[in-house]
């Protein structure tokens, strides 16, 4: 990424249009690459759905791990009520 922005190659091969994104790992790639077959809205919410429940899910195992291991406790959980953390503005 340069300024935010997804830097990539372009080629044409027979008649196609391959696009090579420069800064992304493997995984991310072979994403970009599945997203060819995501023709429809219903498969985009589809999509988006399994993607949310995955994050979701490795959330709340993080979550239960800390819990477990004394990072996390019902005194910090509740010194989140009264937690105002804010974001200092140049004067």
């Amino acid at each position: 990424m340069q300024d935010g922005k997804i830097v990539v190659s372009l080629q044409i091969e027979n008649n196609n249009i391959m696009v090579t994104p420069n800064s992304l790992n493997p995984a991310q790639i072979e994403v970009l690459n599945m997203m060819s077959f995501i023709n429809t809205k219903s498969s985009w919410q589809h999509l988006k759905d399994a993607l949310s429940d995955y994050f979701a899910k490795q959330l709340d195992d993080e979550i239960d791990s800390l819990w477990q291991n004394g990072t996390l406790n019902e005194e910090k959980v509740e010194g989140f009520r009264t937690l105002h953390e804010r974001t200092p503005y140049r004067q």
